[in-house]
């Protein structure tokens, strides 16, 4: 697993949490729950990028072994 790998993982970890958040604040303004959304975003953001970001870098460390 090279740098350039390991920058793109963290990229779509930023990316998840991010893009949930604006996600979030949308929704937060359309129904006006601020900051309920927000902090929904938030979770689902860490939640979703983490998950994503352990399942790629377990597959890349399988890959690297054979």
């Amino acid at each position: 697993m090279g740098g350039r790998d390991l920058l793109g993982l963290g990229g779509m970890l930023v990316a998840c949490v991010v893009g949930f958040t604006v996600l979030g604040l949308v929704v937060d303004d359309l129904a006006g729950s601020s900051p309920i959304g927000a902090v929904a975003g938030v979770g689902i953001g860490i939640g979703l990028g983490a998950t994503v970001f352990v399942l790629r870098a377990l597959s890349a460390l399988r890959d690297q072994d054979e």
